[in-house]
């Protein structure tokens, strides 16, 4: 009889907390070129000179926050190595959905089609410069991430879960968020416009940073009680020795 390979637990929680992060970075990648109206201010705001009565964000901060937390897990579990590999799995991911839209854009738009050609141009063409300035800022932000993490974890020895999930985000996320408003929309939008939506963006991924605490907890008890402790141990464990740990029971 042929045999089928069985993944293990820890190969499981691997592969769909890899998924979730990919779905959430190629979501928040494709609808980063929309800007919205979080909230109006009860004040102007005086920021290089322009003033601003609204807060103004991208749509990819919907789906964005969703990586931390995942980023975060898999620190825990997988240490070093194994969120690395899915860093550089998310950029290539990332190359491939510049790929695959520019395939769209350029086949021809049949008379039938309910979106017609200027309309899909027009969303989907400017999240090519989304898309590089993504793939800088991720890359510098998302290490940045990973090191302050294990940094925070060393520091602690260990402890204080909520200190490293949000204090490695707090570090980086200001420099993902410059580096990629700089290189999608400079030219676009004045210095100062870009300045402020920056700070716009940090300002919301630090509120996030903080409320998504107790969601990095709660998945950190779903998936001690799917592994069992003694696993869930042996792979903490590792995680800090940067070991890869997908091998246990």
């Amino acid at each position: 009889m042929r045999s089928f390979y069985v993944l293990t637990r820890p190969q499981r929680v691997f592969v769909v907390c890899a998924a979730i992060f990919l779905t959430a970075l190629v979501i928040a990648e494709a609808t980063a070129g929309k800007f919205f109206t979080a909230f109006h201010l009860p004040f102007t705001l005086n920021l290089l000179g322009v003033e601003f009565d609204r807060v103004i964000m991208t749509a990819g901060v919907i789906a964005f926050p969703i990586t931390f937390i995942v980023t975060d897990v898999m620190n825990e579990y997988f240490g070093k190595r194994g969120i690395r590999f899915v860093t550089m799995l998310g950029v290539a991911m990332v190359v491939f959905e510049f790929m695959l839209l520019q395939a769209a854009l350029a086949v021809p738009t049949d008379p039938l089609s309910p979106v017609p050609d200027e309309a899909f141009a027009s969303v989907f063409g400017t999240t090519t410069r989304v898309i590089f300035g993504s793939l800088a800022a991720f890359i510098v932000g998302q290490f940045a991430d990973i090191s302050l993490f294990h940094w925070l974890r060393k520091l602690t020895a260990g402890k204080h879960l909520w200190l490293r999930a949000t204090g490695s985000t707090f570090g980086s996320q200001l420099l993902d968020t410059f580096i990629v408003l700089s290189v999608a929309f400079a030219g676009q939008l004045p210095f100062s416009h870009i300045v402020a939506i920056t700070l716009f963006n940090y300002g919301y991924k630090l509120v996030i940073a903080v409320v998504i605490t107790p969601v990095i907890y709660a998945g950190h008890w779903v998936i001690d009680g799917y592994l069992g402790d003694e696993t869930a141990e042996a792979l903490i464990e590792r995680a800090e020795h940067d070991q890869v740990g997908l091998s246990a029971p």
